[in-house]
């Protein structure tokens, strides 16, 4: 479809496709990385405690409470903290504020899908770096001319972690240019790179409380860095959006850093269940990717089997996985690691598949 009425860039627009977001009921979802474990009571009662009569009023455009309480737990003053309606909104507010520029953005060839996207909506000119013939992140290859990097860590779709150490190396070779890393997973196995900001005013480093914190629904996320990058931040978000975050989604975050005991105890059983999966994965024949992040991608134990069509079969038994049609891993099925059930059930119908 299209219309005389759309401007130029619309047309040539192609589009993020988000994890399918099924209305049917009795499914096992393991396709987007939601959290398998509900957010802290902290959360529900700072929310329900929001419920009244200031609802009429704009929230605070500047999320101070939020705002204060990531500082707080990463160290940082608030004016290096910066806040977006998810780490979507942020990383779209990064693209046209500090990547676009004559060189081209550079990230991997197997990463984030949204990040081509921001490139086509915001016209930014790109380079895709290809991962090693063992999936990971090749710094030594971003060392070419470039008008800024980014890529996530753990890499999405992958799973693989790039080192600390690593990173620091980068951006000591690359000091021209803005490095974004983009820590959506970080918090299941990850350093965050926080540390390095206060030493590197080109880094930036972003996350989200989808994750980890169990948070998807209420759309939060933040950016930490030097505070010139994060003023170029508020001036494209206040050109946009002035209010990004509603008044339960700033007293919701605040409680979930709070609850620090909480956050600890989910991370940690989603990494157990992470081991557990993926041992019981490899037990099946698969190949599995190492993984720090709270998914897997793993791929079809026989050549003769489809990952599309093994998806398809999964489905039909109420179990949905995420397939991605791009090179490289066509043949790999991404899965959500769930709780303890759901894995054992995944697990369990894999092996009646696989048999037939």
């Amino acid at each position: 479809m299209s219309s005389p009425f759309w401007s130029d860039v619309v047309a040539r627009l192609d589009p993020y496709v988000p994890g399918e977001q099924p209305k049917l009921t009795n499914l096992t979802k393991l396709n987007t990385n939601e959290n398998p474990y509900g957010p802290s009571p902290r959360v529900l009662e700072a929310i329900a405690g929001e419920l009244g009569d200031s609802l009429r009023l704009y929230p605070d455009p500047s999320g101070t409470l939020l705002r204060q309480a990531v500082a707080d737990y990463y160290a940082v003053a608030p004016a290096q903290v910066f806040l977006g309606n998810g780490s979507d909104e942020v990383l779209a507010h990064i693209f046209q504020a500090l990547l676009k520029h004559d060189e081209p953005v550079l990230f991997p060839d197997i990463t984030y899908s949204f990040y081509p996207v921001y490139c086509g909506l915001y016209q930014v000119d790109y380079q895709r770096i290809p991962l090693g013939s063992d999936y990971r992140i090749q710094v030594a290859d971003y060392l070419c001319s470039n008008g800024g990097i980014i890529f996530p860590n753990p890499n999405a779709p992958t799973g693989i972690l790039l080192s600390l150490p690593e990173i620091e190396w980068l951006l000591k070779k690359n000091q021209r240019s803005v490095l974004v890393v983009d820590e959506a997973y970080i918090d299941f196995g990850g350093e965050t790179a926080v540390s390095l900001v206060g030493r590197y005013p080109n880094l930036l480093v972003t996350q989200t409380l989808s994750k980890s914190r169990s948070l998807a629904g209420l759309r939060i996320g933040f950016a930490i860095g030097d505070v010139a990058l994060i003023e170029a931040l508020e001036r494209v978000k206040n050109s946009f959006n002035s209010y990004p975050l509603s008044r339960f989604a700033i007293v919701g975050g605040a409680a979930a850093f709070a609850d620090e005991d909480y956050f600890r105890e989910v991370c940690e059983q989603v990494v157990r269940s992470r081991e557990t999966l993926a041992s019981g994965l490899k037990s099946l024949g698969f190949e599995v990717l190492p993984s720090s992040a709270n998914f897997l991608l793993a791929t079809c134990p026989s050549r003769d089997r489809d990952a599309v069509e093994l998806a398809a079969r999964l489905r039909e038994k109420g179990i949905i996985v995420r397939h991605f049609r791009q090179p490289r891993i066509e043949q790999f099925l991404r899965i959500t690691v769930g709780t303890t059930e759901q894995n054992r059930w995944l697990l369990d119908v894999l092996a009646e598949l696989l048999k037939q």
